[in-house]
């Protein structure tokens, strides 16, 4: 019985690995572990606001809304200048996505 409980969680696990409903974001990705960091900037940014939104996931479930314009209200921006992400995965089962927005 134990043994079929641990064969339906790897196979499990491999079905949603391989349909890439753990993985949803670009950049470099670990098998075990992925602490990224990225974005866009163009020309200088002097005195920007900064609004984040986040989003978070287990197993797939994802909980947050790490959409652009959601950081866009949480900072009152209107015209953007750049926007940086970061993306944290560990396992591919716990996961964090954060978006960074910066203009004026």
């Amino acid at each position: 019985m134990l043994m079929r409980c641990i064969r339906m969680v790897v196979l499990g696990s491999a079905a949603l690995y391989l349909a890439g409903c753990i993985y949803a974001t670009p950049g470099h990705m670990g098998s075990l572990f992925t602490d990224a960091d990225g974005g866009l900037m163009v020309g200088e940014g002097r005195n920007l606001k900064m609004g984040e939104a986040t989003s978070e996931g287990i197993i797939g479930i994802v909980r947050g809304d790490a959409s652009i314009s959601a950081a866009m209200e949480a900072g009152n921006i209107s015209k953007i200048h750049h926007v940086d992400y970061h993306y944290e995965s560990i396992l591919g089962i716990v996961t964090t996505y954060t978006i960074k927005v910066y203009g004026e």
